[in-house]
């Protein structure tokens, strides 16, 4: 496939991305009659209002891939992204779909998008950062927390773990992966926050209740990640 084609097939896709929520059931977590052991309340579930941030992650992505396919079409950078978003957003528009439907195959499309994106969002250069690493990274960042959560209520969805114990490795994974992407790409901020957005929702949904490990753990994972961002983006940028 030729750079300006995958160009813009990457457009469409993500035009295709956004739409899909347009045209497909509403999802709202996974439903009591698609799990053996229904998980009502998932420990490490963010509070609903943070996933306001779909709206942004969907337009910047748009903006951000038709932005590369008429100024960028044949730029090496843009072309080596877009091979794994590609992928990720062909996941991503069948997700809400299958997420209706199988649990479990949802969640190992979850993770699949989580890491085309990231690689994706790894191999996005350093030009064109708004256009180009921004969105990736936005969507990179959410997508990583949201594996941990789809896994964290699978789990105990079918007897296979306690869902304390469950929530809390995943949530333990979901900040260990974010430290480490943030070592590859220490200048991708939107990472950070899309990372930082999410985990703090979960700090807010458990807040008041009697996860307190879960609380404690959330909060000293958002610090950690925040100040490791903050910290290393700085470096970067004062090195370039």
């Amino acid at each position: 496939m030729s750079k300006q084609t995958l160009a813009y097939l990457t457009f469409l896709l993500a035009v295709a991305f956004a739409v899909a929520p347009l045209v497909t059931n509403p999802f709202t977590g996974y439903t009591a009659d698609q799990l053996p052991y229904p998980q009502p309340q998932p420990i490490i579930q963010p509070i609903g209002p943070t996933f306001s941030i779909w709206p942004v992650i969907y337009l910047w992505l748009i903006v951000g891939a038709g932005y590369g396919a008429l100024r960028a079409a044949e730029d090496p950078s843009w072309h080596e992204m877009r091979r794994y978003l590609a992928v990720s957003l062909v996941i991503g528009t069948c997700w809400l779909w299958v997420a209706n439907i199988s649990p479990i195959l949802a969640t190992f499309m979850i993770v699949a998008m989580a890491a085309t994106a990231t690689l994706a969002m790894r191999c996005a250069g350093r030009n064109d950062r708004i256009w180009k690493r921004g969105p990736v990274g936005l969507y990179a960042g959410w997508l990583t927390v949201a594996s941990a959560v789809s896994i964290s209520i699978v789990l105990p969805g079918y007897g296979l773990m306690d869902p304390q114990l469950s929530g809390i490795l995943c949530l333990i994974i979901a900040l260990v992966v974010a430290l480490l992407v943030q070592t590859g790409s220490p200048s991708a901020w939107t990472y950070t926050v899309a990372i930082c957005w999410a985990v703090g929702g979960i700090v807010i949904n458990q807040w008041g209740s009697e996860n307190l490990l879960v609380v404690a753990l959330a909060s000293l994972g958002w610090i950690i990640v925040a100040l490791r961002g903050l910290f290393s983006a700085g470096l970067k940028y004062a090195t370039e």
